[in-house]
C-alpha cells in the first residue's frame, strides 16, 4: 500500500493508508491452540466468510491450511461465550480432531488427512434452547471418548440449562441418540469446566460455581474417582475454594502432581494441592497474576510440562511467558520482543505453544523450546499488514483517580509520518468489556484507524479491571457506574491537564460493558463531546435476574456489581442510563447486532424512546446475523467509517472517503 505524501494540520483528517476495511479484515485474534502430534493446531477469525472461526492446521514443514472450508464455522456457545472448541490426538497413526460447529453446537469428527471424507456428527440436535452444546474438550482415544461440558437447555427461558462434564462416543452412537451420552457425574453446581483426567487415569478434577457468583468471584476445586466399572466420577468432593477464592485452572502434572492457579493470596498464584487433604503450598508466592478471569472454558495460564518445568503466565497488568521450577520456586522468563500472553498455553515435550502480541506486533503463534529457550513465531500474524510508522507509540500510564487511587490506562497518542499538528489533540477513551476484563497493549489496527487520523485513544483498565490483585478487582463490587465512570473520566482529566488532550474535543467509546458506562458517563458527566456505544447495557432492572433479557452465565453478575436486586431496587433503575434520557446532550452512536442475547436489541430500543424528541443529534445502527461482538467484515467497515464521521462531525473535520454518518434528532 502506497503511503500518502503531502501534510495535514487538521487532527483527525490525517491521510491514512489504513482503512476501515483493512482494519476490520484483520479484528479479532488466534485462539484455542493445542498439539497434535508434531503438528500444532489453533483457531482464527475469518471477517471476510461470514465472521467464521476456521480451524488452522501448520504442519512440521511450516506450511499451513484450513482443512474445514467454509461454512464450517469451529466456536461453541456454551456459556454463550465459549471454551474449548476442539480437540484432537494421533489414533491409528493418523490426526483425528473433534471439534464443536457453531451452526448446530453438534460435536463433529473428521480425519484431516481424508478430506474426501465429510466431518461426521457425534452428538444429536435438541429442539429446545438451540441444541445441546458442548466446549472445554478433551480427547480420550484409549476409551473411545471425548470428554467435554454439556450445557443442555431444559426450557424456554435462558436460565431453564443443566451443565455437567460427559462423555461422548467417538463411534457416532450419540449422533441421534441422547441416551448414548454419558453423564460423568451428577449435576451439583450451575457451572462447570471440562474435567482433567490424572495420569493414571484413576482421578479426575474441575471447576464448579453457583449463581449469583462469577468465576472470578468464588469456585471450586472438585475431585472425584473414576469408577472402572461404570466409567462414571463417583465421590465428588471440594479440594479447595469458596464464596471468596477464585480457583481459575486446574491441571495434572505427568508425576502425578496437582496445580492450581487460586487467588487466596489476593493475587492468583500456582500452589500444589495435595489431592486428600486440599492443603495447597503456593509454588511461587508473589503479587502477580499467574491466572485470570474465566470468560471461556478452557483458558490455560499455565500447562505442567513433561520432564518438570511448568510453563506459566504472570505479571501485572500484561502477562509474559515464563518457566517455573516446581521444586524450587525459580521463574524464569523467556526471551522475545512479546509483552502480552493470551490464555492458551499448550506443551508437547519440551516446547511451549502460545498466542503473543505487542505494541508493534498483533497476536501470533509462538514456539518455545523450554530445553534451549529458543523463541520464534510460527504463525497467525499480520501486523507487517502496514507501514509501522503508522502504528501508535503506546505507553503504559498509572492516572490519579478520585481519593488518590492508582487507575492503570494505555495512551495511544496520535501517529503519522506525513502529518503534524499543534496543540492538544481529539481523544477517544475506550472503555473495556467485562467489566471483570483489561485492555491489552498490542498492536490494534482499529485503534492505528483512529490515531493514523490525528484521533489518540486512551484505553482504560477502570476500577474492576483484572491483572491487579482481588483489591483492584473488587473496587466494582455494588460501585458499576460509579468507580468506572470515574477512573475513565479520571484519564481523559489527566491527559487535559497535561496539555496532550482537548476536552472540547473528548469522546467516549465502548461495548458491552464498555457501552454500559460509555452510556453512563454521557448520562451522568459533561466530560464527552460525544460517544459511540456499542451491544451495550442500558437498562439495569430488565438486564438482572428479575428481567431476564440476558443469558444464564451473566443474569445474577449484578448482584455483586450493583447490589441484590430484591433488596436495592432502586438502585438498578438509579443507575441505568435508561432512566436518564433526559440528561444526555451530545450527540450518540448506537451500533447492535439483531442477533444478541447477551445484551439483546431491547436494551437500545427503550434507551432510544427514552431520548426520542429531546433533539439529541444520534443514529442508530444494526445488524443482522451480528450477536454479541461484531465479526463480519462489512458489519466492522461500517461501524468504524460512522464512528469516524461522528467524530468528523463533532470535532470539526472532514473526513476522506467515508460516508457521512445520518445523524436524527
Amino acid at each position: 500500500m502506497t503511503a500518502p505524501t503531502g501534510e495535514q494540520t487538521g487532527y483527525g483528517s490525517w491521510p491514512s493508508p489504513i482503512d476501515a476495511a483493512t482494519a476490520a479484515a484483520h479484528d479479532g485474534n488466534p485462539e484455542f491452540v493445542g498439539v497434535v502430534g508434531d503438528e500444532v493446531w489453533w483457531t482464527e477469525p475469518r471477517p471476510a466468510e461470514a465472521g467464521r472461526r476456521a480451524l488452522i492446521r501448520r504442519r512440521p514443514d511450516g506450511t499451513e491450511e484450513c482443512p474445514l472450508p467454509a461454512p464450517w464455522n469451529v466456536r461453541s456457545r456454551v456459556i454463550e461465550y465459549g471454551g474449548t472448541p476442539w480437540a484432537g490426538a494421533i489414533v491409528d497413526g493418523a490426526p483425528l480432531i473433534v471439534f464443536v460447529h457453531h451452526g448446530d453446537q453438534r460435536l463433529y469428527a473428521f480425519r484431516p488427512d481424508e478430506p474426501q471424507t465429510a466431518p461426521r456428527p457425534l452428538t444429536p440436535l435438541s429442539a429446545v434452547g438451540g441444541g445441546l452444546r458442548w466446549a472445554d474438550l478433551a480427547l480420550h482415544p484409549g476409551r473411545g471418548e471425548v470428554w467435554a461440558v454439556l450445557e443442555e437447555f431444559t426450557g424456554e427461558r435462558p436460565t431453564d440449562v443443566r451443565r455437567l462434564p460427559a462423555a461422548v462416543p467417538l463411534d457416532g452412537a450419540a449422533a441421534a441418540d441422547r441416551a448414548a451420552v454419558r453423564e460423568l457425574a451428577a449435576v451439583t453446581h450451575r457451572f462447570v469446566t471440562g474435567p482433567r483426567l490424572s495420569a493414571d487415569g484413576r482421578q479426575a478434577v474441575w471447576l464448579a460455581w453457583d449463581h449469583p457468583r462469577m468465576p472470578w468471584d468464588g469456585t471450586e476445586l472438585r475431585i472425584a474417582d473414576l469408577d472402572p466399572a461404570t466409567g462414571t466420577l463417583r465421590d465428588a468432593r471440594t479440594l479447595i475454594g469458596g464464596p471468596e477464592e477464585s480457583v481459575a485452572q486446574a491441571e495434572w502434572a505427568a508425576d502425578g502432581t496437582l496445580l492450581a492457579a487460586t487467588d487466596r493470596t489476593g493475587w492468583w498464584n500456582v500452589h500444589r494441592v495435595d489431592p486428600a487433604t486440599g492443603e495447597a503450598v503456593g509454588l511461587c508466592p508473589r503479587e502477580e497474576e499467574f491466572a485470570g478471569p474465566l470468560w471461556k472454558l478452557g483458558y490455560r495460564w499455565f500447562a505442567p510440562l513433561d520432564h518438570g518445568p511448568v510453563a506459566v503466565l504472570h505479571g501485572v497488568g500484561a502477562p509474559r511467558l515464563g518457566l517455573l521450577d516446581p521444586a524450587t520456586g525459580q521463574l524464569t522468563d523467556a526471551a522475545g520482543h512479546w509483552t502480552e500472553w493470551a490464555p492458551a498455553l499448550a506443551v508437547a515435550g519440551p516446547r511451549v505453544i502460545g498466542i503473543a502480541a505487542s505494541a508493534r506486533t498483533s497476536f501470533e503463534v509462538v514456539e518455545l523450546d523450554a530445553s534451549t529457550g529458543a523463541i520464534r513465531a510460527i504463525g497467525a500474524a499480520h501486523h507487517d499488514t502496514v507501514d509501522p510508522a503508522y502504528v501508535p507509540e503506546a505507553v503504559h500510564r498509572v492516572f490519579n483517580g478520585p481519593g488518590g487511587r492508582e487507575v492503570h490506562a494505555h495512551i495511544y497518542p496520535p501517529r503519522n509520518p506525513h502529518a503534524s499538528a499543534t496543540g492538544p489533540a481529539p481523544y477517544a477513551v475506550w472503555v473495556h468489556g467485562g467489566p471483570t476484563s483489561r485492555t491489552a497493549m498490542v498492536l490494534d489496527l482499529e485503534i492505528a484507524y483512529f490515531t493514523s487520523r490525528g484521533i489518540g485513544v486512551a484505553e482504560v483498565d477502570y476500577g474492576g479491571s483484572t491483572g491487579y490483585g482481588r483489591a483492584y478487582r473488587n473496587r466494582l463490587r455494588a460501585q458499576w457506574g460509579v468507580v468506572d465512570v470515574e477512573d475513565c473520566a479520571a484519564v481523559a482529566g489527566g491527559l487535559v491537564a497535561e496539555g496532550a488532550a482537548d476536552p472540547a474535543r473528548l469522546a467516549i467509546r465502548g461495548g458491552s460493558a464498555g457501552g454500559w458506562t460509555s452510556a453512563a458517563a454521557l448520562t451522568s458527566t459533561g466530560t464527552y463531546a460525544c460517544g459511540t456505544v456499542l451491544y451495550p447495557v442500558l437498562d439495569l432492572t430488565g438486564w438482572s435476574k428479575n428481567g431476564d433479557e440476558t443469558h444464564d452465565f451473566e443474569s445474577q453478575y449484578l448482584e455483586s456489581l450493583i447490589g441484590p436486586v430484591d433488596e436495592v431496587p432502586d438502585r438498578y433503575r438509579e443507575r441505568s442510563p435508561v432512566s436518564h434520557g433526559d440528561r444526555i446532550t451530545v450527540p450518540f452512536l448506537l451500533l447492535q447486532g439483531l442477533d444478541d442475547v447477551i445484551c439483546p436489541p431491547v436494551q437500545c430500543e427503550r434507551f432510544l424512546a427514552a431520548v426520542a424528541g429531546r433533539g439529541i443529534p444520534h443514529a442508530y445502527l444494526t445488524f443482522p446475523g451480528e450477536s454479541h461482538g461484531f465479526r463480519r467484515l462489512d458489519t466492522m467497515v461500517t461501524a468504524l467509517e460512522a464512528e469516524l464521521s461522528l467524530y468528523g462531525q463533532v470535532f470539526g473535520f472532514t473526513p476522506t472517503g467515508v460516508p457521512v454518518l445520518e445523524l436524527t434528532t
